[in-house]
This record gives C-alpha cells, structure tokens and sequence, in this order.
C-alpha cells in the first residue's frame, strides 16, 4: 500500500487549502484514512479521520468546524479541505491508512504512512 499526500504550500491565515491524498490499493474501500500533521518541535497529532464507510468523521478540537475530511472509494483517494486556516496549522501533514474502525485518532490505529506534505500559514 502506497500513499501520496499532495497539496501542501504556503497560505494566508483565514485563506483555504485542501489536501489530497492518493492511495495504491484496490481495497481502499475497506480501510480508514486518517490525517496527522506534525510541526517543527512538537509531537505528532490527530486532525481527522473517516472510515471505509464514510460516515462520522472525527476530528481534532483544534480544526473542528474549519477541516471538513472526505474520500472518494471509486477514485481511492481521501481529501482535507481546510477552512480559515490559523498559523498555528503550519505543520507537515500526513495521509495514513488503517484496518481499523475505532480509535482513529490514535497513530497506532494505521498500518500506511504517506511522506507528508508541507503547509505554511502566513499571518
């Protein structure tokens, strides 16, 4: 299983981006897809997640009401849009996959990383 995460670059606070993430497997459909990010100095974190389904993404506090996290199963690939974005999102942010439907906001949940992507938020 690979994974490409794509779509990071430099934004403005309170502008949009939106992260897209592809992932090699034809059985897609039957994995959750998380995104993590992790900034300069600091540990690595949960932003959302979304099941094979679909349905009840989860997401982070800190991006609630501004991340939206979708996936296309026909297309294999899961995006993060990222509304009114803050400058302290400014971290490399990283697709993972996983077989499980629990615990998603936990990295240990995912078996697949993609190498990540830079997004830096001026403000």
């Amino acid at each position: 299983v690979q994974l490409q995460a794509s779509g990071g670059g430099l934004v403005q606070a309170g502008r949009s981006l939106r992260l897209s993430c592809a992932v090699s497997r034809r059985a897609f459909g039957s994995v959750a897809m998380g995104w993590f990010r992790q900034a300069p100095g600091k540990e690595r974190e949960f932003v959302a997640a979304i099941t094979w389904t679909g349905g009840s993404p989860k997401y982070a506090e800190s991006v609630k009401g501004r991340f939206t996290i979708s996936r296309d199963n026909f297309r294999n690939t899961v995006s993060l849009q990222m509304n009114s974005m803050k400058p302290e999102d400014a971290a490399t942010y990283y697709c993972a996959a996983g077989g499980r439907t629990y615990e998603l906001e936990y990295d240990r949940s995912y078996e697949y990383w993609g190498q990540g992507t830079q997004v830096t938020v001026s403000s």
